[in-house]
Formats: C-alpha cells, structure tokens, sequence
C-alpha cells in the first residue's frame, strides 16, 4: 500500500550517489475504470521538502489493490532506470 506524504517511502533506492525515497499512487483518469500506477520519487536528503518527480508507470488494474500488488512485483532495478530517464 503506499504510504502517507512524509511518511515512510513505499521503496528506497539508490541511484548515483543518491538515495531515493519512492511513493506510489493510483489514479483512475475520468470516464475510465482502469487505475494507473503513479510514482514520485524524491532525494532523501530533500525530504520532507524538495523537488518531486512524479511519472506514470505502465500497468493499470481494475481496482487499486490489483495495482499495489502489481507494483509490489517492480523489481528495484526499475525503477532505478526510470529515475534515469526522468534526470536525463
């Protein structure tokens, strides 16, 4: 489940020489029924406050727990390379 702004990070990564706090939210666009997996990463050493970036993941689900379980199966390593291309 994510967890609450400000709160424990739903995942730490490290990515440079940085660590990485990563929060997930669902979001289901108007007149759909689909939810979409969000994520926003922020630098540790910027919390509470800081720059966040914020990016749509690729799966959805009909219901927000089919989605958290899908994000709970987003292997590190992924999410590291997305933190890439968001900085790059």
């Amino acid at each position: 489940m994510p967890s609450q702004e400000y709160g424990v990070p739903w995942r730490v990564i490290a990515h440079g020489d940085q660590v990485w706090h990563v929060d997930v939210v669902a979001e289901r666009p108007a007149h759909t029924t689909a939810w979409q997996l969000v994520l926003s990463f922020r630098a540790a050493s910027e919390r509470p406050r800081g720059r966040v970036l914020w990016t749509l993941y690729p799966i959805a689900a009909t219901s927000k727990t089919a989605l958290f379980i899908q994000a709970e199966r987003i292997p590190d390593t992924a999410l590291s390379e997305l933190l890439a291309e968001r900085l790059a």
